[in-house]
This record gives C-alpha cells, sequence and structure tokens, in this order.
C-alpha cells in the first residue's frame, strides 16, 4: 500500500497544473514544497528502482497474484521515471558527477521524457489508487 501512496504522491506534485485546476489555493502549497522537490524526486526515484528490484525478485507472484505482480511493477517504473525527472538536477549533481558519458545520456533522457510528464504524472494518480484498491482485493 506504501508504494500506491508515495506514488500518488509524487503524481500529484509532477502535474501542478492538476491540481491548480482543481484548487486555486494549492498554489501556496507547491511553492511550499517546491524547494524540496528534487531531494523528494531523488529519493523515490531510487524507492521506485528499489520497487522494480523488489517485483523481479518476487517474480514467482506472476502464479498466485499476477494483477498484483504487474500493478507492483508498473507503479514502480512510473514512480522511479517521475521521481528521476523531478530529482534531476540532485541525480546529476551527486551521482552523475563524475562520469561525464553517463550526464550526457541522462540529460537526453530527460529531454525524451519531459513532454510526458504530465501524462505520466496522471498515469501514476491512477496506477497509485489502483495500488492501493488492489492491495486490499488481493491481500
Amino acid at each position: 500500500m506504501i508504494f500506491g501512496i508515495t506514488l500518488i504522491l509524487l503524481s500529484i506534485i509532477a502535474v501542478p497544473s492538476l491540481l491548480l485546476s482543481k484548487k486555486p489555493d494549492a498554489k501556496e502549497l507547491l511553492a511550499k514544497i517546491e524547494p524540496y522537490q528534487g531531494w523528494i524526486g531523488l529519493i523515490l526515484c531510487f524507492y521506485g528502482v528499489w520497487g522494480i528490484v523488489f517485483s523481479i525478485l518476487n517474480l514467482g507472484w506472476i502464479s498466485t497474484f499476477p494483477i498484483w505482480w504487474g500493478t507492483l511493477l508498473a507503479g514502480n517504473i512510473i514512480q522511479a521515471v517521475l521521481g528521476f525527472m523531478l530529482g534531476f538536477s540532485l541525480i546529476n549533481t551527486y551521482v552523475l558527477s563524475k562520469n561525464e558519458a553517463a550526464k550526457e545520456k541522462a540529460v537526453i533522457l530527460r529531454e525524451k521524457l519531459a513532454p510526458k510528464q504530465g501524462k505520466l504524472g496522471l498515469i501514476g494518480i491512477f496506477v497509485g489508487v489502483w495500488m492501493i484498491v488492489a492491495n486490499i482485493l488481493f491481500f
């Protein structure tokens, strides 16, 4: 359930225009979160990567819980990508600072993913809600 909750929160941060259209006074809240957005993205990127590893380590769930396993893997992929996008500046500074080739590849990847951030954030909200529902239904 924690994977779903973190995915929803990350997706809301990634799609501020959606939140602002529903609640105009949310701009103040987003302004408070903005200085920490990079750290939130960095931490949740690594958390998403751990979730992908966790899904692969529990590959045996495909035979018993195929829907849950697929949901877990999809949600963690989305979380890793959104976390990468939000924490890109910190990832570039702290993780890739010594490897120029990796920095260039990360910039290219970021440029490809940037136009899809809004759609990915919306998908992340839906997948996060489904992760919570699936966790309640199947466990």
